[in-house]
């Protein structure tokens, strides 16, 4: 059935036995482990991040990791690195591409079924634009992940919010409708989501929907909630900087219709991970703020899963 985890980003400051035992000792089934460069040189909020340092992943790494696994019993539901691949900077683009496949061969050396990613994209340039570079970059990144039987599940966020991200974000993987051209351009089964519906809450669509449409193409799950301020919203309007009328915040404490939405995951017999991902900054104040905000979450969510 379902297997429900967390995003390890929130544990940033926490090794990765720490964070395996936290998770072991609140009842968590799997991890998603960030794996982004270890010089730490990205400084956006929750990224950054390295549990898993893949340049340094030698034979002895690799058996420290799975023995983490065995010894916690907690599985890795998936590596994260989210940087921008589509950048207009083509010295900054290839040390994406190329970190995003190191993070593809570590999945296969670690024996995890998904790597999760941003598609990227160039904010000051139209959505055809970057559909072109999307034909242009992603087919051999693809390939790459075909090839070692990784797939990949690429994050709806629209990476949308600050001043440096306008006008368009840099995420182009934001709407079914941009979904269904990646999917025509690139149709292998290997490409698909890494679902978030907190996404789709500020953009003011409907979130469950696209569980029954893409049950096919649903590799990784994210549970993060998104609160719309309808007074917010009505001063500053759906093309404000999305954060003046948003926050994100955890599940159960926004919109997402979350009984729906477990229904739809049963319907469609999804079968795989629910990674809680917390960005609420009600719950940054102390570490045993973020400690309760994971365990928040899990109690609000565990009413639809199994026991």
């Amino acid at each position: 059935m379902l297997s429900l985890g967390f995003v390890t980003a929130i544990l940033g400051d926490h090794s990765l036995e720490e964070v395996f035992d936290f998770a072991s000792g609140n009842g968590f089934k799997c991890i998603e482990v960030m794996c982004w460069p270890a010089s730490g040189t990205d400084t956006r909020r929750y990224a950054g991040v390295c549990h898993i340092d893949v340049d340094r992943l030698d034979e002895g790494a690799i058996a420290r990791i799975k023995g983490l696994q065995d010894q916690y019993q907690v599985k890795i539901s998936g590596l994260g690195y989210y940087p921008n691949p589509l950048d207009p900077d083509p010295v900054q683009s290839a040390f994406y591409i190329d970190h995003i496949c190191k993070v593809i061969k570590a999945c296969r050396a670690l024996e995890v079924p998904v790597m999760n990613t941003f598609i990227g994209r160039d904010p000051g340039q139209s959505i055809e634009y970057n559909l072109d570079r999307f034909k242009e970059v992603w087919p051999a990144i693809v390939a790459y992940a075909e090839s070692l039987e990784i797939r990949i599940g690429i994050e709806n966020c629209p990476m949308l919010f600050t001043r440096d991200e306008w006008p368009g974000g840099k995420n182009l993987a934001t709407t079914p409708a941009i979904w269904d051209r990646m999917f025509e351009i690139i149709p292998s089964p290997t490409l698909g989501l890494n679902y978030d519906p907190s996404h789709l809450i500020w953009q003011r669509m409907d979130e469950v929907q696209p569980v029954y449409d893409y049950k096919e193409r649903l590799h990784h799950i994210h549970l993060k909630d998104a609160k719309v301020y309808a007074d917010r919203l009505n001063r500053h309007g759906i093309m404000a900087y999305p954060l003046q009328y948003h926050s994100p915040k955890l599940p159960g404490l926004g919109d997402v219709r979350w009984r729906d939405f477990f229904s739809a995951l049963t319907s469609v017999r999804y079968r795989g991970p629910v990674c809680i991902e917390v960005e609420d900054k009600a719950y940054e104040g102390s570490r045993e703020d973020v400690y309760a905000s994971i365990k928040t979450a899990k109690k609000f969510v565990s009413q639809f899963l199994p026991d």
